[in-house]
Order: C-alpha cells, then structure tokens, then sequence
C-alpha cells in the first residue's frame, strides 16, 4: 500500500524536465520562502504576448524561441547567458527569459524539489484571463506540511498582471475554484454543469471538448514528472475541433477520474502511464505552434518501478 509519504518522496526529486543539471548548487542556495521564490521569478521571466503592452518591451524576433524551450537546466542556460547574476537578483525586462506560464511553474517546482519540497506541475484552466472563458493554464501545486495539504501558486502573477487583470485573490494560495484542474473541467463539462465552448485558449480561439481531453493527456504526463509544453501533441490528443466518440469519452471519463484525485490513485496512474503509448511521451512530439516535429530530451521516462 502506498503511504503518504511515499508520494511526497515521489514529487520530491526532479527527474530531466526538472532538473537543473550543472546549475543545481544555483538553486540550493536560493531562500525558502515561497513568496520570496515567487518573487524572484517574476524578475526572471517575461510571459511573451504581454511583454509590449504589459513592459513597453518588443521581443526581437530571433528571442521567441524561448518560449520553446521545455527543461529547467536548458532554461536556466540561456537565461544566464543573457545575465550572469545571482538568480536573486531581477533582471531588466530585456535581459528576462521569454516564456509562458510553462517557465513560470517548472521553474518554481524546479526549485522546490532541488530543496525536497514537494511539487507538481498541474495543467488546466484559469478563470481570472478572460471571463466568462476557461483559459489553458499550468501553476505549481506544493505540499505545505505544517497544514498538511497541497497548495496551488501561480507564480506568473506579478503586481502588473494583477493590477491589468483585476487579480484580487491569493496567488499564494490560489483557490481551487479559480484555477480547474484538467480532470475537474472535464467533469463539469460531461456533466453539464460547465459548456465546453468555454475551454480552451485565447490564441487560436481553440476551444471545446477535444481541448479539454488533451490537458488531461498533459496532466497526466505532469503528474508522472513529464512535464510538457501547453502545445505539445503526442499519443491520444485529440486533433483541432475533434469529435469524441463513444470510445474516446470513455477513456477520457477513466483518466479524468485517476488525476481527480492523484494521491490516492497515484500508484495506478503511473502504472497505467509506463504501459500505455498513447499517454506515455514518446521521444519525438509535435510542437502545436511551429507545427513541425521536435526529439525530446529523454530520460524522463525512467520512472518504471518507483511503486
């Protein structure tokens, strides 16, 4: 039977995504606190399609290539080649990596396990982009062990962000009913309590069920130490505007059940990730926004036997 504590050791320990490769005595020495890592990461990261209208900053084309970049040592490599100071210390708005909300949560699960804190990367919708849609979203969700309970952070949100987005709840502790996880809008939207033409993202206007069932795909890999890009493609994602048929919503409903509630099914989850091709992330996955193939960093998958 798998303990508690077996599972906080499971999310303690990065694996390749994760890892900070030659930069991890770089992340040993940042402080503990997560306001104060959440702070820092706000001065080291630029979220790309606000950086204009947001920081009055016009990303030269050849830099929106970092916002591809999916592991934290790659990450961590090109941003210190911009500026080679402490991670302590907030870059220029120009000397920031350019990113997504996939720079913003790895980093500070990246963190926290190099610390053996636990953290896990959850992929789904936040309600505070653009109501009354669901916009795709990733945060990082920690155990905090003095009240022994997972919280979310969503380390994206800077005083800027909330002042132009009328953030007015705990970013910290974001409630759980601001950000849905994956398994949680499917739920809704099979159910009938939440329309599927909510869900999705903002560029592209992608949205509906089909979108909902690849951030499953996505939390899946996650919750398995995978952590992907939002536009990543691989196994069974569904294609642009899918219909579901009988099958799909069935494997769908089987997944979403399994990441509801990934403490107490976790064991399985895995299990049923190592032996199923169409979750597993295979060494080469379709990059969504360049639209071509990308090999990637492997070793992730090393996770056989851990339960």
């Amino acid at each position: 039977m798998t303990t508690q504590q077996q599972i906080l050791d499971f999310y303690s320990h990065p694996t390749a995504m994760t890892s900070a490769g030659r930069y991890t005595t770089l992340l040993h020495e940042l402080p503990n606190s997560i306001s104060k890592l959440v702070h820092m990461i706000q001065g080291l990261v630029l979220y790309e399609y606000v950086a204009h209208d947001f920081y009055g900053f016009t990303i030269p084309e050849q830099r929106k290539r970092e916002t591809h970049l999916r592991t934290i040592e790659r990450m961590l490599d090109h941003l210190l080649t911009l500026n080679d100071q402490p991670l302590c210390v907030a870059r220029p708005v120009n000397q920031r990596l350019i990113g997504i909300c996939h720079h913003f949560a790895l980093l500070l699960v990246a963190i926290l396990r190099a610390k053996r804190i636990p953290a896990r990367y959850r992929c789904g919708f936040g309600t505070y982009f653009n109501p009354p849609y669901f916009e795709e979203h990733v945060v990082c969700e920690y155990w905090h062990a003095l009240e022994s309970r997972w919280i979310i952070v969503d380390p994206q949100f800077d005083e800027i962000w909330r002042e132009k987005l009328k953030i007015e709840h705990d970013i910290l502790d974001v409630p759980r009913h601001k950000f849905i996880t994956a398994s949680d809008a499917w739920a809704q939207c099979r159910s009938g309590i939440a329309d599927p033409a909510k869900f999705g993202i903002f560029k592209g206007n992608l949205r509906g069920l089909w979108f909902v069932a690849g951030e499953i795909i996505r939390d899946v890999a996650a919750l398995n130490k995978v952590e992907m890009l939002p536009w990543d493609v691989w196994g069974a994602i569904p294609s642009p505007n899918e219909s579901l048929n009988r099958k799909q919503l069935m494997f769908f409903d089987e997944l979403a059940s399994l990441t509801q509630s990934p403490d107490t099914s976790l064991p399985k989850l895995c299990k049923r990730y190592e032996s199923d091709d169409r979750l597993r992330v295979p060494a080469t996955v379709c990059n969504g926004v360049l639209n071509c193939l990308e090999k990637i960093e492997n070793d992730f998958n090393a996770l056989s036997g851990y339960f």
